[in-house]
């Protein structure tokens, strides 16, 4: 059984979407291991409250930031990960984290890729008028929100929609989407060909 553990930098509401359906047995995994590189964070009250581990790992306490991935990778090890679920985790991940991992993290952005990456995607959406919004589940890569796309989820954007109106939209159907990419990744049926992904039917 494949073990899903987490970096997160606030509440980890998709941590705990995902964490809360592995407990249920949406998904056949077990819970590994939090890791947050911000002390005394929502996301570890959740991670307590559901009797999974969690690490502070203080990036300032590292040299460079291989050392501290370095230190990520080998918590992770210890705690037998197959997959790193990056929920809200406020760090770009180096290539020295991404090489140990390769396919195997994965990152839930709030627009439909690769519209609109980087920060403040609802916001993008908003000032630039689109009719359609939405989040992606995707492979981390050494670029900004440009690894392969697993699974896509759209909403309508409302003339009223504010960004804060929107991203409450958007954040529902993440809980949704990221879940369902992680039950996919564990029942091995994710396909990768080149950078295009295919879902095996079962």
């Amino acid at each position: 059984m494949k073990k899903i553990s987490y970096l997160v930098s606030g509440r980890g509401s998709n941590f705990k979407a995902i964490a809360e359906s592995i407990k249920s047995g949406f998904i056949s995994a077990e819970n590994g291991v939090v890791i947050s590189n911000v002390d005394g964070v929502k996301a570890f009250d959740t991670a307590r409250s559901l009797g999974i581990p969690y690490f502070f790992v203080n990036p300032k306490s590292y040299s460079s930031k291989e050392e501290y991935e370095a230190e990520i990778c080998s918590i992770l090890r210890s705690h037998s990960t197959d997959l790193i679920c990056a929920a809200g985790y406020m760090r770009i991940i180096s290539t020295y984290l991404i090489n140990e991992f390769r396919n195997r993290i994965m990152n839930i952005h709030p627009a439909l890729l690769p519209s609109f990456p980087g920060l403040h995607a609802q916001k993008q959406a908003i000032d630039y008028g689109v009719k359609i919004a939405g989040c992606t589940v995707h492979f981390v890569d050494e670029g900004t929100d440009t690894g392969p796309v697993i699974l896509q989820s759209a909403v309508d954007v409302s003339d009223d929609d504010t960004e804060e109106s929107l991203s409450a939209k958007i954040l529902r159907e993440e809980h949704k989407v990221y879940p369902l990419a992680v039950k996919y990744f564990c029942e091995d049926r994710i396909i990768i060909h080149d950078r295009k992904i295919s879902i095996r039917q079962n």
